[in-house]
């Protein structure tokens, strides 16, 4: 849990919050609460096993109340461990594979779409995407991601 779950679930329950940030304190000096150690290890979960890009990644560390700079270091440590490329082309394989029956130019859209929600960055998708699918690359030319695609 973040520093801030911690706190709010504290104050929730109606403990003072002079009592909160001492048992704060107590927590993170002993080890047991640690913002960056948890942003470094949900980023690269979430890259690695999760398919989930940096983006996404950033938006749920914020939700838990992890601060930006913490944020922004857990996914640097986390790419440097995890390649974001090669988690992108793994889930697009998995999504490829499992949707043969639509056509191919209308199969790459869509994947570029739900890429996007992933969190993944549009450049990176693009030229994964582009490198992985060439015979249908144009297809993403202009592509405007269909966000009511199902993931």
């Amino acid at each position: 849990m973040a520093e801030a779950e911690v706190r709010k679930a504290l104050l929730a329950k109606g403990h003072a919050a002079d009592d909160v940030e001492q048992a704060i304190l107590t927590l993170r000096e002993q080890r047991y609460l640690d913002d960056p150690g948890l942003a470094s290890r949900f980023a690269r979960s979430r890259l690695e096993h999760g398919g989930q890009g940096q983006r996404r990644i950033r938006q749920t560390l914020r939700r838990k109340g992890v601060v930006g700079p913490i944020i922004e270091e857990g996914i640097r440590q986390a790419q440097g461990e995890v390649s974001e490329g090669e988690a992108l082309e793994r889930l697009a394989r998995r999504y490829w594979e499992r949707r043969q029956r639509q056509p191919p130019p209308r199969r790459l859209r869509a994947l570029w779409a739900f890429l996007l929600r992933r969190g993944y960055p549009a450049a990176l998708v693009h030229e994964r995407l582009s490198a992985l699918w060439p015979a249908w690359s144009d297809a993403l030319d202009g592509a405007e991601p269909d966000l009511k695609e199902d993931e």
